[in-house]
């Protein structure tokens, strides 16, 4: 299989709808945060291994504390998954925070000064 076909494609948006439901729904550690989002999931093609994005409104520390929640119920989260998702390998499941999206609120807040800066 390869890494762009339509199979790997379906792959990676379950796994990634079924982690999220999984991390929004089941895991009760009070080290992760309730505004968590699995914003994107890559599955390798041989399903052995899978990078899930995590995306945290909150701060710094509570980014931290929540990804190392997630890496301490990787266990639980990797055998949830292969009860829910039917694969030929449960893929080992590595955490990554992802903090595009604060920056691209910090970067619109910049443009808008500067823009504001310009009319006045």
């Amino acid at each position: 299989m390869r890494k762009n076909s339509i199979k790997n494609t379906r792959i990676n948006m379950e796994v990634q709808r079924e982690l999220s439901e999984i991390i929004r729904l089941e895991i009760k550690d009070p080290r992760i945060h309730p505004m968590t989002t699995v914003v994107d999931v890559s599955v390798t093609p041989d399903l052995k291994y899978c990078k899930a994005f995590i995306s945290i409104l909150g701060d710094e520390e509570a980014g931290k504390a929540t990804i190392e929640g997630l890496k301490s119920a990787e266990g639980y989260i990797r055998r949830e998954l292969a009860r829910r998702v039917n694969l030929r390998n449960t893929p080992e499941i590595k955490f990554i925070l992802d903090q595009s999206i604060e920056y691209g609120v910090n970067m619109s807040k910049l443009i808008d000064e500067v823009t504001k800066d310009i009319r006045d």
